[in-house]
């Protein structure tokens, strides 16, 4: 059987991304209140910042499980980042062991957060990879779309790595929706869903969820910049 990620231990880095975030730079947040109080949810994240997972992670209202490319996981990163309940993934190669973790996340009721553009890149969406259309559908999960803007307008004048101290990065959550057009909600009574996939995983099903993914994706993204004025 494999281990699921520690909720605690993502409760524990999400408290040490609320002071490092907040601590170095002028987070806005809007649409926290769109997360689903409880049940399975996936957020997912345009990436054209290192700083955009820490940052989601400190300001979103639960405790967020990435998916982190396993490059990451060096030295004392290791098992820091497994401390606190992230996930090692192998982006070459179909990894079956991240791929059970990440589904038992969703199945124990947290929030898996996914970089569907799978790199960092321009992060607007334009491209992304059947992985998040997988997860939503094998599990039922709704998809909260979360755009993180202003992280890499410019870089710190101290560290070339990271944006200026003190700087303004917005981060916007979008409504839930389901990669499946028409898929029935599976409500928990408590304000939130459980998983309960269709089981629908053919080709054509994921092609044609990860079209309709990219059009919300892209319609929050323009939504978010009209908002923030980015």
């Amino acid at each position: 059987m494999t281990d699921v990620p520690s909720m605690r231990g993502a409760e524990v880095g999400r408290r040490i991304g609320v002071g490092l975030m907040y601590g170095l730079f002028k987070p806005r947040v809007l649409g926290s209140w769109r997360v689903p109080a409880s049940g399975p949810v996936i957020f997912a994240v345009n990436h054209s910042h290192n700083i955009d997972g820490p940052m989601v992670m400190g300001v979103a209202p639960r405790p967020t499980h990435f998916l982190i490319k396993k490059e990451a996981f060096v030295g004392p990163l290791d098992p820091f980042l497994t401390g606190i309940g992230q996930l090692k993934v192998d982006r070459h190669s179909t990894d079956r062991t991240a791929i059970a973790r990440a589904l038992g996340v969703l199945e124990q009721g947290g929030v898996l957060g996914i970089f569907p553009e799978g790199t960092r890149g321009e992060g607007d969406f334009a491209s992304i990879r059947a992985g998040l259309a997988y997860f939503a559908v094998r599990s039922g999960a709704p998809i909260v779309p979360v755009a993180v803007l202003g992280s890499s307008d410019r870089p710190g004048r101290l560290t070339k790595a990271l944006p200026p101290l003190r700087s303004r990065v917005d981060v916007v959550f979008g409504d839930p929706f389901d990669a499946v057009e028409g898929a029935p909600s599976s409500d928990t009574g408590g304000g939130g869903r459980r998983a309960g996939g269709s089981g629908r995983r053919t080709r054509k099903a994921l092609d044609e969820a990860t079209a309709r993914i990219q059009k919300q994706l892209t319609a929050h993204l323009e939504n978010a910049r009209r908002l923030t004025g980015r």
